[in-house]
């Protein structure tokens, strides 16, 4: 049995990550693991940028009021604030370390993007913002000597005794082996949900782990029903959806529709550059009047050479699917791309469980409301990786206690079960819990996730058993939260409710075995 004590222990390799165990290799020695590649992540396929407020005509004041204003009333102030405040200070320190922006003529290229009210996100490589960062942290985690990175590796089982973390049991799929860990700190930074859909710009290793483990802990959840879909991922039948960013539209680019007629100047008066949710909604009912699988994004009145340069990984990749951004009309629709809600944390990245931290898309720091603004997710995934490893380290040390456990159980025949309930859980979520939701479906979800959940509640002891039992939960998180919300907010649309209700201004708060509560926004900065 693999048994091995770290001072930290960072799951998740995505931007959050990496940037938690460097910082965290400061100050003693680092484990991350993660399910895939070090460079697996949704952070890798962020297309838009960086988000912060570093030119002369901007100000962290501007970035907080745009924030809260696409948050739709559910952002945490005292978040936004920490976010806006301190988001400068880590992207100079990550320019101090190295990380290239783009440039011209000396100065930063800083685009525009829907729901800003200034020029202020950073790019790399025009599209490859996510892809650049992540490369860079990489290299600066591998260069460290006390962080041991375990790839291949996912994490099944977080244990707690007398309410605290101290360990967990992970499965190395190299060999299929159990590895167990201790240590006083464990920082979840597993990213999001949204391969739960079946059509997603999403990573296949998206799919909510770290939500599952939270919520068997007993860990706090909030705001799950608010999932952002991307308004412009390129629409192909039969083929994975591939991420069109955001900053396409804030370089100009139109939204047509059947009859390649702009309809978003009728709708918002940014038009294209409206709040995502507004956008993406907006799409959905033009696609259900057109009666069309699709709409059109064009770029033929954009200058063909600063499109290529700006936009060099998009064009390359669409021109493989025989499309050219430049001169054809590319075919759109929303696709499920980023969840709002997640773990509740405190403004340290410090959740309800003693020894358990949570960063980035996985968790709920009260910054993204119910609408998250364009390119702020990085930044948050630098901001509170930082102030989650500041906090931890009045905790570390050696381990308190060490933890082992049985050897997980693995059958190669039940493969087959997991696929089946995984598709079925899929076109649940993708039907019934979807962009545009209704209390009937939203009550068929939930009862048949339920059903499912009850099914392979009691044989958890099985990987690909407890692997049905954890995406049946997640949806139902959704589901019954969105249930709950008889309104329209954000990323969470109710035909049957299209109205904001105020009396709604409320975070959801779930928690294992407790029925779900309302939650009153933090709106004064302390």
């Amino acid at each position: 049995m693999n048994y091995l004590e770290h001072d930290f222990i960072i799951i998740g390799s995505g931007l959050a990550g990496l940037t938690a165990a460097y910082y965290a290799s400061e100050h003693g020695n680092v484990a991350i693991i993660t399910k895939a590649g070090l460079d697996v992540s949704n952070s890798y396929y962020a297309q838009g940028g960086i988000a912060a407020a570093i030119a002369p005509d901007d100000s962290p004041e501007y970035h907080f009021n745009d924030t809260i204003t696409a948050g739709r009333g559910l952002c945490d102030h005292d978040s936004v604030s920490i976010l806006v405040t301190e988001g400068p200070k880590r992207v100079k320190e990550l320019i101090d370390m190295g990380m290239q922006f783009d440039k011209e003529n000396g100065n930063y290229v800083l685009g525009l993007e829907g729901g800003h009210s200034k020029r202020r996100i950073l790019h790399s490589s025009g599209s490859s913002t996510g892809r650049d960062m992540t490369r860079f942290m990489v290299e600066k985690v591998k260069s460290r000597p006390n962080i041991t990175a375990y790839e291949h590796t996912k994490v099944v089982e977080v244990h707690v005794e007398n309410g605290q973390c101290y360990g967990l049991k992970a499965i190395c799929f190299d060999n299929m082996s159990t590895l167990h860990f201790s240590s006083n700190v464990i920082l979840l930074s597993t990213g999001g949900l949204s391969r739960l859909y079946q059509r997603s710009t999403n990573p296949y290793t998206a799919t909510g782990d770290g939500i599952a483990l939270a919520w068997n802990i007993g860990a706090r959840l909030v705001d799950m029903e608010f999932i952002q879909f991307h308004p412009s991922a390129l629409m192909i039948p039969g083929q994975d959806a591939f991420l069109l960013s955001e900053a396409i539209r804030g370089e100009g680019a139109y939204l047509l529709d059947k009859n390649h007629e702009r309809f978003m100047t009728k709708i918002h008066p940014q038009a294209e550059l409206a709040p995502r949710d507004i956008v993406a909604v907006s799409i959905y009912n033009q696609m259900k009047k057109d009666n069309a699988p699709n709409v059109f994004l064009s770029l033929k009145h954009l200058d063909k050479k600063h499109l290529i340069d700006r936009f060099s990984n998009i064009y390359e990749e669409v021109k493989k699917r025989g499309i050219d951004i430049t001169s054809d009309l590319i075919p759109v629709a929303p696709a499920a791309h980023y969840m709002m809600g997640g773990i509740q944390t405190g403004l340290h990245g410090e959740t309800n469980i003693k020894g358990l931290w949570a960063c980035g898309e996985v968790a709920s720091t009260g910054v993204m409301g119910a609408n998250r603004l364009a390119s702020n997710s990085l930044l948050e995934c630098l901001v509170f990786a930082k102030r989650a490893v500041d906090n931890a380290l009045l905790y570390t040390g050696k381990p308190k206690m060490k933890f082992y456990s049985s050897e997980i159980v693995y059958k190669k025949t039940n493969v087959a079960e997991f696929l089946k309930y995984k598709n079925e859980i899929s076109d649940i979520m993708s039907n019934n819990v979807c962009l545009v939701r209704n209390g009937n479906g939203l009550s068929k979800a939930v009862k048949r996730l339920k059903e499912i959940h009850d099914a392979y509640r009691d044989k958890r002891d099985e990987y690909n058993f407890a692997k049905i039992n954890n995406i049946a939960d997640i949806g139902f998180l959704i589901a019954r939260s969105a249930l709950i919300r008889e309104e329209s907010r954000g990323g969470h649309t109710r035909e049957d409710f299209p109205g904001t209700n105020p009396a709604f201004e409320k975070h959801i708060v779930q928690q294992r075995n407790q029925e779900p509560k309302f939650e009153t926004v933090r709106n004064l900065i302390s």
